[in-house]
């Protein structure tokens, strides 16, 4: 090769050896007057393939017959270098040709080591040349047509080949200047991050400033352009370059690091959502794990936006403003709710049944605030649930208090009785809500709907409370009259309930049911307290029997009335006809048998609600009442009682009228013999002798006997 010749066409060292940055720096100039900034560097990813034969704009179109003279004796320098400034990649082989001479030369001896230096600085020249053409086409892949793409990459892998045989036959000892390794696959990857910077580096054209449309605009072209790599590049691309795993890692880090100088900052509650939303699901399901790319990036581990620690601080962000944000928007909607009230608003009318919309505000506020944990991660979801379910319990205990105020100072509101209804009806929503979205143990269920039991059960008083007014004195007749009439009475007490029902139409089918059981079971327990009132006492068994059977028939009446218009309440059927029976019985030991049963039944029936009713029986004696009264101290393994019936029956109240009787009875008596001695020495006669229409002359007072006439029923 003629070496000579060429000597002027080299540049110095300190002009033509200018690094790779500065040639780099000179192109990006050229093509950004070319085409107007940064969309072009991958600009035909969404552009589409060159067509087949077009010729690429960095190769000469007299390439073909320069090639020709590559294929003859070897080149010169000159013709090597004209070669590379006119983008023929074929030169490669002949310049390495030329290395491997030179380094034959020096290892040979014989040459001055200036010459050697003269030589390898005209091989460098070339080579940097020659890794300016190379590098200039990987750096823009689609932009080149695949033959030349194709001599690009083979350039390189030879490069890299040539590399590992330099190092595995260690330095040398000639005069030459190392040159090895090149690392020309290094310097590409280099490349190809500085091209994902630029290409992630741009901004949207609207909304730049907000977070979320920067965040779009990053996961939109980082899945774009690796869609591009994998489909167009991969099957051009040696394997060994790993150009999927090259291009993903730096559009990989370049995210990485926005969202990290992002989350620096004190962000906003939208800003911490859109940040974890594209961190824990958006990313690592819509780009990571897409159709496209899923094969390809899976196994790359390429790992999180942001490290673990930093998320959990988010979340923890996420969570407590969100729960904040419940809190306000549900006391929001009670505050305007119990407006409503206050200014008397009717409720809404729906199907037929008073309406709230407090129910139906609550229940979206609590389902959306999970549904965007959710959207999040499903771990976060079910985290802000338990928050939720933290702020649910003390937001149904304010509309319980509430509610209270309202049936306190609402009494003269002219819908007063609609809202009442309309707010027992919100309890069904709840209900449903709770029971068919919040799987959670049935203790927590019942902390949830405690507070709403408590409001039902006030509404259904209120609702109630005229009709058991107009109740009382109904009642009271059983015992005015000495249960002389009971028929009629409890045909009277039936007939009001009846009429009063229409009003309790606009409730939910199920809470009219619920208020028919709280209505059956007042009718039982005023029955039984007026039985147990022990105003009395019967003292043969006809008696007993005769008013037993008054007590069955009037049990069934009031069991088939109640259940006739809906009341559930089963439970409550033995209640009067086991009294009656009770009644009926003369034996103690047949007794004490139905008490225990009774109590199985009915575990708060107590000792004292037992010697209201043993004090009808005026036949037995107070021997035979203790041995029947002590069966209560055994223990029948009956549990609490679900239902409570004789805990609402006081037994002092069952008794108080028994003692009261007794303690006149006594004081009857010591008047009586204290008048009696008066009137005695006034007559000069025994004490005893003074008959008791005397001593009511003179005192005017008398108790009432109690007895049994011989035409009295009960």
């Amino acid at each position: 090769m003629s070496e000579a010749s060429s000597e002027d066409l080299v540049p110095p060292l300190e002009a033509g050896a200018a690094p790779y940055r500065e040639e780099e720096e000179a192109a990006k100039k050229k093509e950004k007057k070319k085409s107007k900034g940064l969309a072009n560097v991958f600009c035909v990813f969404t552009k589409g393939k060159k067509k087949k034969g077009q010729p690429s704009s960095a190769e000469p179109e007299d390439a073909a017959g320069s090639r020709q003279g590559l294929d003859g004796p070897p080149p010169t320098v000159e013709e090597l270098k004209a070669a590379l400034e006119r983008g023929q990649l074929e030169a490669a082989r002949p310049l390495l040709a030329l290395e491997r001479e030179l380094a034959a030369a020096a290892a040979a001896g014989g040459v001055s080591e200036e010459e050697l230096v003269r030589r390898q600085s005209k091989v460098e020249a070339l080579y940097e040349l020659l890794r300016d053409q190379v590098l200039g086409v990987l750096r823009r892949p689609l932009e080149a047509a695949p033959e030349r793409l194709r001599q690009a990459l083979a350039v390189v892998a030879e490069q890299e080949r040539e590399d590992r045989q330099a190092a595995a036959a260690g330095p040398g000892t000639s005069g030459l200047a190392a040159t090895r390794p090149r690392r020309w696959l290094q310097l590409w990857r280099r490349g190809v991050a500085e091209a994902a910077e630029e290409r992630m580096g741009q901004r949207p054209a609207a909304g730049a400033e907000v977070p979320e449309s920067v965040f779009l605009h990053l996961g939109r072209t980082m899945k774009e352009d690796l869609e591009a790599v994998v489909e167009r590049l991969k099957p051009l691309f040696p394997a060994e370059f790993g150009v999927v795993a090259a291009y993903a890692e730096s559009y990989h880090q370049h995210f990485a690091a926005h969202l990290a100088a992002v989350a620096q900052f004190e962000l906003c509650e939208r800003d911490t959502y859109m940040l974890l939303l594209w961190v824990q699901n958006l990313y690592p399901n819509d780009i990571i794990n897409s159709p496209k790319l899923v094969g390809e990036l899976q196994g790359m581990g390429l790992g999180s936006l942001l490290p673990p620690r930093q998320i959990r601080l988010l979340e923890a962000t996420f969570l407590s403003s969100e729960a904040a944000n419940v809190r306000e928007l549900m006391d929001r909607a009670l505050e305007l709710e119990a407006r409503r009230w206050a200014e008397d608003v009717p409720p809404q009318r729906l199907d037929g049944h008073c309406h709230s919309e407090l129910a139906i505000d609550i229940i979206q506020i609590t389902s959306q605030a999970q549904a965007k944990a959710e959207s999040i991660t499903l771990h976060l979801g079910s985290q802000i649930k338990q928050v939720l379910l933290a702020e649910l319990p003390a937001f149904l205990r304010s509309y319980r208090r509430a509610f209270n105020e309202f049936l306190e100072r609402g009494k003269q509101l002219t819908n007063y009785r609609a809202n009442v209804i309309a707010n027992i009806n919100n309890c069904l929503s709840f209900r449903m809500s709770m029971e068919q979205n919040w799987q959670v143990p049935q203790d927590t269920l019942s902390l949830l709907l405690g507070p709403l039991g408590e409001l039902k059960s006030h509404g259904f008083d209120t609702l109630l409370q005229n009709l058991h007014e107009d109740l009382k004195p109904l009642f009271k007749r059983f015992t005015h009259t000495r249960w002389a009439a009971p028929v009629e009475t409890l045909e009277n007490i039936i007939a009001t309930v009846d009429t009063r029902l229409p009003e309790f139409s606009e409730l939910q089918g199920c809470f009219r049911e619920e208020l028919m059981e709280a209505l059956h079971l007042h009718l039982v327990k005023e029955y039984i307290i007026q039985l147990s009132k022990g105003r009395l006492v019967l003292k043969t068994a006809e008696q007993q029997q005769q008013l037993a059977g008054y007590i069955l028939a009037n049990a069934d009446t009031i069991q088939h009335f109640c259940t006739q218009h809906g009341s559930p309440a089963t439970w409550l059927q033995p209640a009067l006809p086991t009294l009656a029976e009770i009644i009926r019985l003369q034996d103690p030991s047949a007794i004490k048998i139905e008490v225990a049963t009774y109590a199985t039944c009915y575990p708060d029936f107590s000792k004292g609600h037992l010697s209201a009713i043993l004090a009808i029986k005026g036949n037995l004696s107070n021997s035979e009442v203790k041995r029947i009264r002590s069966i209560l101290d055994v223990s029948v393994g009956a549990q609490e009682p679900s239902r409570p019936l004789f805990s609402l029956i006081k037994p002092r109240t069952a008794v108080s009228w028994i003692q009261q009787w007794w303690n006149g009875r006594q004081n009857w008596k010591r008047k009586k013999e204290k008048m009696s001695s008066r009137l005695a020495g006034a007559c000069r006669v025994p004490w005893r002798a003074v008959s008791t229409a005397s001593i009511r002359r003179h005192t005017q007072v008398a108790p009432r006997p109690l007895q049994a006439g011989p035409a009295m029923g009960p």
